[in-house]
């Protein structure tokens, strides 16, 4: 698979608590020109809504989020997952996703995290939480002395400020959430959600 990181721009960061909805949802995204979405494991609905997604929408490459154990690497691939993101990382939880067999972006954001990761033969990773960490003149600065780390961002990111993380050398993507307002979420507004999608689709890198 080409790497997360050059699937697209952006890459949708979801949180379902209905699994129904996970399917429209998807659509919509892919239809908006944003294949690669992250499903996060922050509530009940989570695998169900990543195996449907799987099933069902073929054109979406589907990826688990907040994975933080072993056990959740095993059930997210089990479910169907393509690719796999934490917001950090432990030598077992690095290991388990290692051994997947699919793509996965541990999280870091301190230069030394990013140097053990590089020291695991990992240079594409996460940084989280991108503007609180200290955003882009942060990840600029860890470009210089690290400049085989990629990083796809996220926390904080809007469409606003999403373009001068891309513009970035040391940034592929990044992740936000802009595009599903929960509003639109709820009312299951998804032609606003592919709008929002295409819009985000539409920066450059």
């Amino acid at each position: 698979m080409t790497s997360v990181l050059d699937l697209a721009p952006v890459v949708p960061v979801v949180v379902l608590e209905d699994a129904a909805d996970a399917v429209p949802l998807a659509r919509a995204l892919v239809a908006g020109g944003l294949p690669a979405i992250e499903v996060t494991l922050r509530t009940p609905a989570a695998l169900d809504a990543i195996r449907a997604v799987a099933a069902e929408v073929p054109d979406a490459v589907v990826g688990a989020g907040t994975v933080i154990s072993p056990a959740q690497v095993a059930d997210a691939v089990a479910a169907g997952a393509r690719f796999l993101v934490s917001p950090g990382w432990t030598d077992a939880l690095l290991d388990a996703m290692a051994l997947s067999g699919v793509p996965f972006l541990p999280g870091g954001s301190t230069a030394s995290e990013v140097v053990a990761l590089l020291e695991r033969g990992v240079t594409e990773m996460k940084f989280f939480p991108a503007e609180a960490a200290g955003g882009t003149s942060y990840l600029k600065s860890l470009g210089a002395p690290l400049p085989r780390a990629r990083f796809c961002p996220t926390g904080g990111i809007t469409l606003a400020s999403a373009p001068s993380y891309l513009a970035l050398a040391n940034v592929g993507c990044v992740g936000g959430t802009w595009m599903l307002p929960p509003d639109a979420l709820a009312a299951k507004d998804w032609s606003r959600v592919e709008t929002l999608a295409r819009e985000a689709a539409a920066l450059r890198r």
